[in-house]
């Protein structure tokens, strides 16, 4: 596959984000401004590096990008406009937010945000092909995981700091030994059949994390 590249003189920011699938937390997304002339060795997607990696990358792309910005939206507006809408409304932010105005916005997947500050481009597994995406989903990674080690403190016994909010088996666990608490996500089935189990028959496969049936975003 041929890769895109954006025209010279663009100012371009990536934009990605990290935590739609977990059960509980928020969605973090980031938007980042590289510096052409301050390089950054070992950016790629976040997915692909090892936790060490992302936080001895992170620091370095702050310190060196033209600009950079973190948005988390918290687990009532997830609720309020579901995952996807939330996710979008966090790009619009983390653009917005920027210190430098874009000229363009290249975002990781195959949707765009509405009422952009600038044009755009989605790009499917951009955080791959892109630097400045992956640079984004540095930043949304590390960001959240820091987020979830905190929640990790205030509610114990979910194991956060360690699964950061997925669906692991000790998580899964762990919700059927505790109960929510107020971060994790009612939208999503394997915490609310705890909320309204006569929802879920008891032969129905519940222990997949899963979307809310609506993926249409609800932006205000």
């Amino acid at each position: 596959m041929k890769r895109w590249r954006p025209d010279p003189g663009e100012v371009v920011a990536g934009v990605d984000e990290a935590g739609r699938g977990p059960l509980a937390g928020p969605v973090v997304v980031a938007a980042v401004i590289l510096d052409p002339a301050r390089r950054i060795r070992g950016i790629a997607d976040s997915k692909e590096l090892c936790e060490a990696e992302r936080e001895r990358l992170a620091p370095r792309i702050r310190e060196r990008a033209l600009a950079w910005s973190v948005v988390a939206i918290d687990v009532a507006e997830i609720e309020r406009l579901n995952i996807l809408g939330a996710t979008l409304l966090g790009m619009q932010r983390a653009l917005t937010a920027l210190a430098l105005a874009p000229t363009l916005a290249l975002i990781d997947g195959n949707r765009l945000p509405p009422h952009l500050p600038c044009p755009a481009r989605a790009i499917v597994g951009g955080d791959a092909s892109q630097v400045a995406i992956g640079a984004a989903s540095i930043l949304a990674k590390t960001a959240r995981d820091a987020l979830m080690r905190d929640y990790d403190a205030s509610h114990p016994g979910y194991g956060f700091a360690r699964h950061k909010g997925y669906g692991t088996p000790e998580h899964l666990a762990a919700l059927d030994r505790l109960g929510p608490c107020p971060i994790h996500r009612r939208g999503f089935a394997p915490v609310q059949r705890l909320l309204a189990p006569e929802l879920f028959p008891a032969e129905a496969d519940v222990h997949a994390p899963q979307e809310p049936a609506s993926l249409e975003p609800a932006l205000p």
